[in-house]
């Protein structure tokens, strides 16, 4: 069995962190959306399908470096405000027996400093999954079959963890099943429906009910 984690909202309470610098940076230029409103609709989706999509309901172009400008302000939010899931560190000892990895729509860089900076990295390496790696990012499969693959594993015997409605329909392309984790600081009411609805089959709240969950529902 394969455990496969989403990083951001599931391993670091990152994607309300995320939404603020994104939210900020695209006011500059004219494209008002808020932070609840990115992670609603666009969570696990990759930078470039978000703007290509806010540019396509605007009419306004994304500028090629604004995903630069971005990174570096996250760099340095990330470096002063990041911290883990919590219960992340114990969830993952608990289950220490179980191959697992990281299967993300960041980009490599940003995994490695997100959890760098939360001191998770060394827990998941070289394991660490980016959807640069592949064609198409979440919702497609791609990333999440990239993974199996690169960790020798069949679809049928992996468990996917997902906080993004994005994230479960790509777990479920892929033909694997999904734990649905509604315990980030972005979570907000109605998520785990959402989570559910799209395919989730378990929604749980606190990562210390992982390795129980996984008892439960796993083939180990």
């Amino acid at each position: 069995m394969l455990m496969i984690f989403d990083c951001d909202g599931v391993v670091v309470d990152s994607m309300r962190l995320h939404t603020e610098v994104e939210a900020e940076a695209y006011q500059t230029i004219g494209i008002d959306i808020s932070p609840d409103e990115l992670v609603r609709r666009f969570s696990g989706v990759s930078d470039a399908e978000v703007h290509r999509i806010l540019s396509q309901e605007t009419g306004r172009a994304v500028p090629t470096d604004i995903a630069v400008q971005i990174d570096r302000r996250k760099e340095e939010v990330f470096s002063q405000r990041l911290k883990p899931i919590a219960g992340i560190r114990d969830a993952l000892a608990a289950i220490n027996n179980i191959p697992r990895c990281i299967a993300s729509g960041t980009g490599v860089d940003g995994l490695k400093h997100m959890l760098g900076v939360v001191e998770l990295f060394d827990l998941f390496s070289p394991h660490i999954y980016s959807s640069e790696m592949v064609e198409r990012g979440k919702p497609f499969p791609d990333l999440f079959l990239h993974a199996a693959t690169q960790m020798g594993h069949a679809t049928d015997d992996c468990w996917v963890i997902e906080d993004g409605v994005a994230g479960v329909q790509a777990g479920k392309a892929a033909g694997m099943r999904v734990f649905g984790f509604i315990g980030g600081s972005h979570c907000g009411e109605g998520h785990g429906d959402r989570l559910k609805a799209a395919g989730a089959e378990v929604i749980f709240s606190e990562m210390r009910e992982l390795p129980c969950l996984i008892e439960q529902y796993c083939r180990i």
